[in-house]
């Protein structure tokens, strides 16, 4: 896959996988689908799409444990595709009246899905709809009324507000996927998602595929009362114990953070890297930063206006922003194959999300390089981070950066 092709969650896919792993030509898929495939350069199935498919094809509902990037997205799109077609309706149904719904817990997770969806779609003519928040909510509705919709992805605040407002009917979804459920709880979305739920038709006359990075006590409550007898998948996170990312924790005083971070930046001049902060005031003021370094860098954080993180996240797609500085719910969105290096500004508080952040690089079975910086401020979350990972984490004086001065 080229930079400039839109990213997809079919990844790890490439000829050089495994014999042994299923191959999409093995699921008598349907013929433009199969060719939209082929567009795409990939021929085996990830994990979670091939232990997953067989289920989702046959009707079945799929409860799936499995981390955004690693073909989820793919596995759940397929199946909707396909039964779109072996079961074609004998007329449209109604503007706004969706055949499939996809919630997802982010604005950027939702337009990769739609993104993804049209790239699988285009010689099937199915239409696929976003609407989230943070975005015109005119022009969105505009989309919707402009013809019918067979897959409709959205944001859970956004679609209560075109439900009120009876933009939206779900009466007819067939096939209801619910992504990054633990997410959404996290966010407090799930009063909504139930919302919508109760709008769709009763689990026994719909297809049910819930998806979540981990199944705590309440998520795997959700899942029991919204599917009926489901096929439970765990696909392990590959990026936990990845040989293609080297993991490099680097000790440093809190105070010289920055200033290392610009170094580095200056003297390896990494290809395409992403720099994770906690906070997107953090985002600011590193852009700020780094900007007046004469280092070419945006930001990707939630109170950036919604046209401007499209913008931005597409010129890093492209390969033409280098260095992109971003927030963990603003990452969401980042599925870039040829990201070389991943810079923890801050260590994260949660486990997760540190897998997530070195998860953007070493994909599609490229090496890539996460460097965390660790400070006395955030040394106390080394404990729980080396439990996850299952070993101990050695830090060590940071990389001799002595010719930055020389390089300004």
């Amino acid at each position: 896959m080229t930079d400039s092709t839109p990213a997809t969650d079919i990844e790890n896919s490439a000829t050089t996988a495994p014999i042994e792993r299923d191959r999409f030509q093995d699921y008598a898929l349907p013929e433009p689908l199969m060719r939209a495939i082929d567009d795409l350069g990939f021929e085996f199935c990830t994990p979670i799409q091939g232990r997953a498919l067989p289920f989702s094809l046959a009707d079945y509902d799929v409860t799936g444990q499995a981390q955004t990037g690693t073909g989820k997205t793919a596995a759940f799109l397929i199946a909707l595709l396909t039964r779109f077609w072996e079961n074609p309706l004998p007329q449209p149904l109604p503007r706004g009246t969706p055949r499939a719904l996809v919630l997802a817990p982010t604005r950027e997770l939702a337009l990769q899905i739609e993104g993804d969806a049209e790239g699988l779609a285009k010689y099937m003519g199915a239409t696929t709809v976003s609407v989230v928040g943070g975005m015109d909510f005119t022009k969105q509705q505009e989309r919707l009324a402009a013809k019918p919709v067979d897959i409709l992805v959205a944001t859970p605040g956004r679609l209560i507000d075109f439900l009120e407002r009876r933009h939206v009917n779900l009466s007819k979804v067939e096939s209801l996927v619910i992504d990054e459920a633990d997410r959404m709880l996290d966010m407090g979305f799930i009063p909504d998602v139930r919302r919508i739920v109760y709008q769709t038709p009763h689990k026994r006359h719909r297809q049910t595929l819930f998806f979540s990075a981990t199944f705590n006590e309440t998520v795997m409550r959700l899942a029991q009362s919204w599917t009926i007898d489901p096929e439970h998948i765990v696909v392990e996170p590959d990026s936990v114990a990845t040989d293609t990312v080297d993991q490099k924790f680097w000790l440093i005083s809190g105070n010289k953070r920055q200033q290392l971070l610009r170094d580095f930046l200056l003297v390896k001049q990494p290809k395409r890297a992403i720099i994770f902060a906690n906070r997107r005031d953090q985002t600011h003021r590193l852009v700020s930063y780094l900007s007046q370094k004469g280092i070419q860098c945006e930001g990707l954080a939630g109170d950036i206006p919604q046209k401007k993180r499209l913008s931005t996240l597409n010129r890093f797609k492209e390969g033409k922003l280098q260095y992109l500085i971003a927030t963990d719910v603003a990452g969401r969105g980042i599925h870039v194959d040829g990201v070389t290096h991943v810079i923890n500004f801050e260590l994260p508080e949660d486990p997760e999300d540190y897998v997530h952040r070195i998860g953007r690089t070493g994909r599609a079975g490229a090496e890539g390089v996460a460097i965390s910086f660790v400070s006395e401020d955030d040394a106390f979350n080394l404990p729980a981070l080396e439990e996850y990972l299952g070993n101990q984490i050695k830090c060590v004086q940071p990389e001799d950066l002595s010719d930055a001065t020389a390089t300004e």
